[in-house]
């Protein structure tokens, strides 16, 4: 009873995670139609900010978090306008020059700080949560109420504000809400800014548990891609269902197996699920 219920903690906490990072993702091809394979590599940066903030210069570490979601939002907005905002519309295009940019940070990080060494960032919550069983360490236990925080004020954004509408026009129909006055490329480039922000904060957050190295962003761009494909590329509610859905099956496999099953898993999980509806759990069939 105690791994059931252990397994139930680690797969919320798990869903919690890839929900932050493919809510960003799914909001970039949503608005943008880009498919953005740098997105690890946000999430990464994000992770390098708490380590250079936090480890090395010893700031508080929400403030180390709350400076690396500023920066990896304000990154995306820059690459939006420099990079993906003049071949919108060509996906093969946006698609090399987003893994062109996958080697471009990657090498960069890594000779500004080093290749092969862990960067350590220490926990900054000591001990862990211990209740009928089950015990998870306070670090992760925070991705929970995080993640909460953060979609309250996604959806809030999305719902009362009014780019927040604007960017549900356009993901609805670009070339609609263009006709209506709505800045598309404005919108693009607020998408990109907060789905790339998402990804810095799910770095920044798991600074202190997962190693920090230049090629971090692999073990969850795939998982990520995923969860997006199958919640229905583009759908928020989508993309938060589907992290559930992956969050547990991972943790499950994990436990049983290991890691690299679970991958293999989740990716024949996908290929099964798709051939039987290919628009996603919450997408909509092209007639």
């Amino acid at each position: 009873m105690e791994l059931i219920l252990q397994t139930i903690a680690n797969g919320l906490i798990a869903s919690a995670f890839y929900a932050i990072i493919a809510v960003g993702l799914s909001l970039t091809f949503g608005v943008m139609n880009t498919v953005n394979y740098a997105h690890g590599e946000f999430y990464m940066i994000g992770a390098y900010t708490v380590w250079q903030l936090y480890a090395i210069h010893h700031w508080p570490f929400f403030l180390a978090v709350g400076i690396a979601t500023i920066l990896v939002g304000l990154l995306g907005i820059i690459v939006e306008r420099i990079i993906f905002r003049p071949v919108r519309g060509k996906a093969l295009s946006s698609f090399i020059i987003s893994v062109g940019m996958v080697f471009i940070i990657q090498v960069f990080v890594a000779r500004m700080w080093g290749v092969g060494h862990v960067k350590p960032v220490p926990a900054v919550f000591k001990g862990a949560l211990d209740i009928f069983g089950v015990t998870i360490g306070w670090q992760r236990v925070i991705i929970l109420p995080s993640a909460v925080i953060v979609f309250l004020g996604f959806f809030y954004f999305l719902r009362n504000s009014k780019w927040g509408r604007a960017l549900r026009a356009v993901a609805l129909d670009s070339e609609a809400a263009s006709l209506y006055g709505i800045n598309v490329n404005k919108c693009a480039a607020i998408a990109l800014g907060i789905g790339s922000a998402m990804a810095g904060l799910a770095g920044a957050l798991m600074a202190p548990i997962m190693s920090v190295t230049p090629y971090m962003g692999h073990s969850v761009i795939w998982t990520c891609f995923v969860v997006v494909i199958v919640g229905g590329a583009g759908n928020i509610k989508g993309t938060i269902i589907a992290a559930l859905v992956f969050g547990y099956l991972n943790t499950i496999v994990s436990t049983i197996f290991d890691s690299t099953v679970a991958s293999i898993v989740s990716s024949v999980f996908m290929l099964t699920f798709l051939s039987i509806r290919p628009q996603g759990i919450l997408g909509y069939a092209e007639k």
